[in-house]
């Protein structure tokens, strides 16, 4: 019973395949997958995939990257998209610095800080998107004092998931775990207590080894609950069932 917590199916990189890709997902043994949002658009995409696919649920909001030119009618729809029965996150978001020439940090900031006040309005839990912000998104979650959330495709150093973890939130991996270099990854992982932690594929992107380079899908997901199984000590069936479990839990479902 894989649970693939954070996929984009509705990326154009699916337009030839998707629901031919997305009908194969029971053959890979993955039961639930969520569809997760970076923009308005993909927001109203998520929540289409969901009403199609009994087996797939949604998130709305908008990623760092795409809050340029957000605006308060945008949170409106948002509050509405959220109230869809198979919405069950607000995400993802967060802030990424990576770019210099990317949307100014203030702005990203703002609207981070606005759909955390969603989610806490609406009482949903966040999914965190934190790409080299020099401690700023783990400032304002504190500060804000969020529990209800996971940081996704984690990659930060044990100490910071020890920082995430004191908060009361989740981690979530992707196939990164399988990579060569994935050192602090996996030392990452060995400090996450397992009731935390959440898998996921963030495809169409990060393809776990061996298929590291190509287009990446949910069915690849198991190659993360295999590592992840042997970082843990444990048996593949007990760490699928382990995510599973927690996946369920986050969402609600």
């Amino acid at each position: 019973m894989l649970f693939d917590t954070h996929a984009h199916f509705d990326d154009e990189r699916f337009d030839a395949d998707r629901d031919a890709m997305l009908e194969q997902m029971k053959d890979f043994g993955v039961t639930n997958i969520t569809n997760i949002a970076s923009s308005m658009a993909s927001s109203r995409r998520s929540v289409e995939l969901a009403e199609k696919y009994d087996f797939v649920y949604a998130s709305v909001g908008v990623h760092p990257s795409e809050t340029e030119n957000l605006t308060e009618t945008d949170m409106e729809e948002l509050r509405r998209l959220a109230q869809h029965p198979k919405v069950r996150a607000i995400g993802e978001i967060g802030l990424d610095y990576h770019y210099p020439d990317d949307v100014a940090p203030d702005i990203q900031k703002k609207w981070f800080i606005r759909q955390l006040d969603l989610a806490q309005e609406l009482n949903m839990p966040v999914i965190i998107h934190d790409r080299d912000s020099k401690g700023d998104s783990l400032e304002i979650l504190k500060k804000m004092k969020i529990s209800n959330g996971v940081v996704h495709c984690f990659s930060g150093s044990a100490e910071t998931a020890r920082e995430i973890i004191k908060l009361g939130m989740m981690i979530s991996f992707t196939g990164v775990l399988t990579f060569k270099n994935a050192r602090r990854a996996i030392e990452a992982c060995a400090a996450v207590p397992t009731d935390r932690l959440m898998i996921e594929t963030d495809c169409p992107y990060m393809a776990p080894e061996p298929h590291r380079g190509e287009r990446n899908h949910s069915g690849y997901v198991r190659y993360v609950a295999e590592k992840m199984a042997e970082i843990k000590g444990i048996s593949y069936e007990e760490m699928v069932d382990i995510t599973d479990r927690n996946a369920k839990r986050f969402f609600g479902i």
